[in-house]
């Protein structure tokens, strides 16, 4: 049954109340915000002040926001709950509203499946009649919620324009990551146990009903060059993939299948290397003529990925160049999430003091060059401190 806006909202079944006090059920007069978000979402993570702001603001309105975490990544769900209990009072002192998590499922299947919500952060409003308002983004609750408060958003043609336009939008993905949940559980859980036979079955189960999806190709080449080693099956797979993403001219499906080649965490010593380096060349060539260095398009993704190649090909000074560029970006016009925008300056503040083979300073941080670390992890950068 689809799940949209006049739907009766559904019931709230999680494991923990980790903020607040736990919701039986939705009080008739009273506008509630179920938000669904995640600790390592950096869009998720942005929208919280806003979050509490609107608490803050509205509470006498009737108003009650929900903090719904049930997409928290750890190998248990104990793990997972003890991480985002810890998350929260280091992040969140200030929180003014409920926080609840579920690792079983169960808020998936009720709320974001039957409305085609295919990421989060996804806000659901329920209005007074306990029936839903609104399913969008949280940014769009500036304009939408005063409106509910007010009895005016459900009768609107705005709202059902908007509620239309976002089923027409999401539909169609949603019902593919129905298609790719089996798929993907079947992998997953088949790498976990280093079944590469299966893990391969699935893989090509997955191209052969979604052989446009950019992740199960690269997934595909990843597995054969890099987990099984099958260098003589996984050549044509990568080379496939790069003629995909040159004719589809996609500076991101360029991204991802450079990393194949280049990222520090993958061990490419079966590689052949002439060829390696000639497969680098056409890409690096391809993006940055997608992505020119005069151009306002950010870069701290597309040329940390190309300055590797120019690394490895012995370019040292054009690889320290893309990687200045890159960093350069992150304090760019277009604001980059504060998590997101950390860990991308971690690695390219690592990548550049390797690459240069001295300590490199940026603002109160100080990293110096590690050029052999396990598996290709970033370490930590430290702040300065004075003595």
């Amino acid at each position: 049954m689809v799940l949209c806006m006049e739907s009766p909202a559904p019931s709230i079944k999680v494991q923990n109340w980790l903020r607040g006090e736990p919701l039986t059920n939705f009080q008739p007069g009273k506008v509630y915000i179920v938000e669904f978000w995640a600790t390592w979402c950096g869009p998720c993570v942005s929208a919280i002040p806003r979050m509490v702001q609107l608490q803050e603001n509205y509470k006498d309105r009737g108003l009650e926001v929900i903090g719904v975490a049930a997409s928290e990544v750890a190998p248990s769900a104990d793990e997972a709950r003890t991480k985002l209990n810890a998350w929260l009072t280091e992040k969140c002192s200030n929180l003014n509203y409920r926080i609840a998590f579920d690792s079983t499922g169960e808020m998936e299947k009720l709320w974001m499946e039957p409305s085609f919500s295919v990421g989060i952060p996804t806000s659901f409003v329920v209005d007074r009649d306990g029936r839903i308002a609104f399913i969008g983004h949280p940014m769009e609750l500036d304009d939408v919620l005063p409106k509910v408060l007010n009895g005016s958003w459900r009768t609107s043609d705005q709202a059902k324009a908007a509620d239309t336009e976002r089923i027409a939008e999401c539909e169609p993905i949603a019902r593919k990551q129905a298609l790719k949940k089996p798929i993907n559980d079947k992998f997953w859980a088949s790498v976990k146990i280093e079944d590469w036979k299966t893990a391969l079955s699935a893989i090509e189960e997955g191209i052969a009903l979604m052989p446009d999806d950019i992740n199960i190709r690269v997934l595909h080449a990843q597995l054969l060059l890099h987990r099984m080693h099958d260098m003589r099956a996984g050549l044509p797979v990568i080379r496939q993939l790069i003629r995909d993403a040159i004719q589809r001219n996609s500076e991101h499906w360029m991204i991802m299948a450079i990393d194949q080649l280049f990222h520090p965490k993958y061990d490419h010593s079966r590689f052949p290397s002439a060829e390696r380096l000639a497969m680098g060349k056409e890409l690096s060539e391809h993006i940055l003529a997608l992505n020119p260095q005069q151009g306002d398009v950010p870069k701290f993704l597309s040329y940390r990925a190309v300055a590797r190649y120019y690394h490895e090909s012995g370019n040292k000074h054009r690889a320290i160049e893309l990687v200045e560029l890159a960093l350069k970006a992150l304090d760019g016009p277009e604001p980059v999430p504060d998590e997101m925008r950390q860990d991308f300056l971690s690695d390219l503040l690592q990548t550049l003091a390797n690459y240069k083979g001295e300590e490199v300073r940026y603002g109160a941080l100080c990293v110096a060059p590690q050029n052999k670390f396990s598996n290709g992890a970033t370490p930590r950068v430290e702040k300065e401190t004075s003595n």
